[in-house]
C-alpha cells in the first residue's frame, strides 16, 4: 500500500495562547487533490502554513513523506512544495525576473530554463509570452497566481499548496489550471470554495473553528 505524502496526526496549533487548530487528522496520498472548506477564520489557510512550518505545533505530528516535521526537516518540505496564496509576492520587478528568481540560487542554477521553456509554461496557463516584460506590480491578481504556478512547474515541484487560486480567473484560465493539475504526478492540498474545483478533488475536508468536522471522499474525482 502506498504511504501518504502528507499526514496530520492529532495536530493542534496555538498562537498567543489561542488554539487555532485542534486535533486535526487526515492523510493525503501522492497524486491526490484535496480541498479544505469552511467559513473565514475556520483554520483552512492555517493548515497549509502549518505544513510549511510557519506555525509551531503544540501537540501531534505532521508528516511529509513519512518524515516528521521538525525545525530541522522543514527545509525538506519547502523544497518539494509550491505555496501559492491569493496574492502571491513575485519578488522581482518584472515577470521574467520573477520566474527566474529561484534559478539564481546554487540548488537550481544548473536547471535555469530557456526562453522557449518560459513561454511554453506560460502558454499552458493561458498567458502570453509578452507578459515576460511586464512589471510585476502592473499585472492582475489572477495573473500573479498563474505566474507563481508557472514558477512551481519550472522548478518541477510535485506538491502544491493552493489558497483560492481559481477565484480570480476567467473560464479559459481556470480550465488551463484544471488541466495542469489533472497530472497524476502532482499532489494538491488547497483552500477552495469553487464548485468546479471541488468536483475535481478526491478529498474534501470541512473545517469549523479550527476543528475537522467532516471528511468526504469523491470517488469520481
Amino acid at each position: 500500500m502506498t504511504p501518504p505524502i502528507i499526514r496530520f496526526d492529532h495536530v493542534s496549533v496555538t498562537v498567543h495562547e489561542k488554539t487555532i487548530l485542534s486535533d486535526i487528522g487526515f492523510a493525503l496520498l501522492p497524486g491526490e487533490k484535496a480541498a479544505l472548506r469552511g467559513k473565514s477564520g475556520s483554520g483552512k489557510s492555517t493548515v497549509l502554513k502549518t505544513l510549511l512550518g510557519l506555525y509551531p505545533i503544540k501537540s501531534g505530528t505532521v508528516y511529509f513523506q513519512e518524515q516528521p516535521l521538525t525545525p530541522a526537516s522543514v527545509h525538506f518540505i519547502r523544497g518539494h512544495a509550491a505555496y501559492i496564496g491569493q496574492e502571491p509576492v513575485l519578488g522581482a520587478e518584472n515577470v521574467r525576473d520573477a520566474l527566474l528568481l529561484p534559478f539564481q540560487f546554487k540548488a537550481h542554477r544548473a536547471h535555469r530554463p530557456t526562453e522557449a521553456r518560459l513561454i511554453e509554461v506560460l502558454q499552458r496557463l493561458q498567458l502570453s509570452g509578452d507578459i515576460l516584460n511586464q512589471q510585476a506590480s502592473r499585472i492582475s491578481g489572477g495573473e500573479k497566481q498563474r505566474i507563481a504556478l508557472a514558477r512551481g512547474l519550472l522548478l518541477d515541484k510535485k506538491l502544491y499548496l493552493l489558497d483560492e487560486v481559481t477565484s480570480a480567473l476567467d473560464a479559459d484560465s481556470k480550465q488551463a489550471v484544471f488541466d495542469v493539475f489533472a497530472d497524476p504526478n502532482l499532489t494538491v492540498l488547497s483552500v477552495a470554495h469553487d464548485p468546479e474545483w471541488l468536483e475535481r478533488c478526491a478529498l474534501i475536508l470541512e473545517l469549523e473553528a479550527g476543528r475537522l468536522t467532516r471528511m468526504d471522499r469523491n470517488e469520481h474525482a
